[in-house]
């Protein structure tokens, strides 16, 4: 297919679903090898980005011989700024317009934009600038770009260089200084795509850790600490005060927080602590030696994955495993998770704590967890922490499910920096935590 045939549109709802759904089922997510994983959207491709404050899907597909208003881009990933809401909606108009049928897409890109923590300053707390010296979070606009997918067909033929150009075009139309995105380090050719053609940068290497969930429940060590479930105006309070200068952290939190997606935050204290627990005021005004949170968000009913590839043998083997840990629960058999058909998980997010005991108690609210997400039949819970975290101790995970060097690349887009006192943020050096937001999982 001759590149400049090709058009670039916004993601219609009513006219694309089925084709991009065909495109998502014969994408394979991250590297290729013996085991695959792919992604079920569960009707909505959408599902991904709508939770944030700004949101735009793109597809491209071959360009009908009768449009008016075409919209090419050129063949190198640089795309100037002009007003491409407009032009896409033109497009679009004048294909369903015409009564022309969109009979394959070969691509398609989502984006979104929020505001979120890039780096700290002092500041004086109180009136007239009198009072103790502080860190406060210094906040910049950014774009994340995720869910690229090409056609096995129609690749290397620059597809995926001018989706990214045109989604940067629209994020820059929003504000964004900077954009982002999250791929495995040993995808070589998604690096080189972002890496070598669209000029981004190598910025951190989180771990993605995942853990199975048994057909069993785990003992929370209730004699030694207390779990407490916060609301939300209380959680997003915790929040603020205690995270809001880590890397990444989404400035509308609050919207985070009380999203039905959103199953709760949990707060780990001492025992002996929990009952003189006056609320979360008293908590941030004397908090106990260690302590630990975490929440929750559900990704099940947003979209399912499966792992194909697998041999009979295998999948017999685990079914067998499952049957086992179900018939004897009291056992606590490490039953692996049914992950070769379409399954569901959850993500923790928001972890945070502090004290010698904090990793202790990362580890007892991950059973807590586990047995949340075995309630909803979910069969693993995940979560992405940056390397150096003190945190990352507590976490329970199999390295067989696990990536533990993610990699994420940045790129400024705007041509003044976000805060003198940060300087360019694609040169800072990592922090030990990051923020990774639950609506763009």
């Amino acid at each position: 297919m001759d590149p400049v045939s090709l058009t670039i549109r916004e993601y219609r709802h009513d006219v694309d679903r089925r084709l991009v759904e065909e495109v998502e089922r014969i994408c394979e997510v991250g590297p290729s090898g013996k085991l695959s994983l792919y992604t079920d959207l569960l009707g909505d491709p959408l599902c991904r980005v709508r939770n944030s404050p700004s949101f735009l899907m793109l597809v491209i597909h071959p360009s009908p011989s009768h449009s008016l208003v075409p919209f090419f881009f050129p063949s190198s990933f640089f795309i100037p700024t002009i007003d491409l809401p407009l032009r896409i909606k033109q497009v679009a108009e004048t294909e369903t317009g015409a009564g022309e049928e969109v009979r394959e897409i070969v691509g398609m890109v989502r984006g979104c934009v929020k505001t979120v923590t890039c780096g700290k300053r002092l500041s004086r707390q109180g009136k007239h600038g009198h009072g103790l010296l502080r860190h406060v979070p210094v906040y910049t606009k950014v774009g994340y770009i995720l869910g690229l997918r090409v056609s096995p067909h129609h690749r290397r033929k620059g597809i995926a260089s001018r989706l990214v150009g045109a989604m940067e075009t629209w994020l820059i139309q929003n504000g964004a200084d900077y954009s982002y995105i999250a791929t495995e380090n040993d995808n070589a050719p998604s690096v080189a795509l972002f890496t070598r053609r669209c000029g981004y940068s190598k910025f951190r290497t989180p771990a993605l850790l995942v853990n199975p969930v048994h057909a069993h429940d785990l003992r929370i060590p209730s004699r030694r600490l207390s779990v407490i479930r916060l609301r939300v105006p209380d959680a997003s309070l915790l929040y603020r005060e205690r995270l809001s200068t880590t890397e990444f952290f989404p400035r509308d939190i609050d919207a985070v927080l009380s999203n039905p997606l959103s199953l709760g935050t949990f707060l780990a204290v001492p025992r002996g602590y929990a009952p003189s627990w006056d609320g979360i005021l008293s908590f941030l005004a004397d908090p106990p030696e260690s302590w630990a949170v975490l929440s929750v968000w559900n990704c099940k009913d947003s979209f399912r994955l499966e792992v194909k590839g697998a041999s009979r043998l295998v999948r017999v083997l685990v079914s067998a495993g499952r049957a086992l840990d179900r018939a004897l629960p009291f056992l606590g058999l490490p039953s692996f998770p049914e992950i070769f058909r379409p399954f569901g998980g959850h993500f923790v997010y928001g972890l945070g704590g502090e004290g010698p005991d904090a990793a202790g108690m990362v580890r007892a609210l991950f059973r807590v967890t586990h047995n949340l997400a075995r309630r909803h039949g979910c069969e693993v819970v995940a979560t992405e922490v940056a390397r150096g975290d003190p945190l990352r101790e507590g976490i329970p995970h199999w390295k067989r499910l696990s990536c533990p060097e993610d990699l994420w690349c940045v790129k400024r887009l705007g041509e003044d920096y976000s805060d003198g006192a940060i300087g360019d943020w694609t040169k800072s050096p990592p922090g030990l935590s990051i923020f990774v937001d639950p609506r763009e999982v």
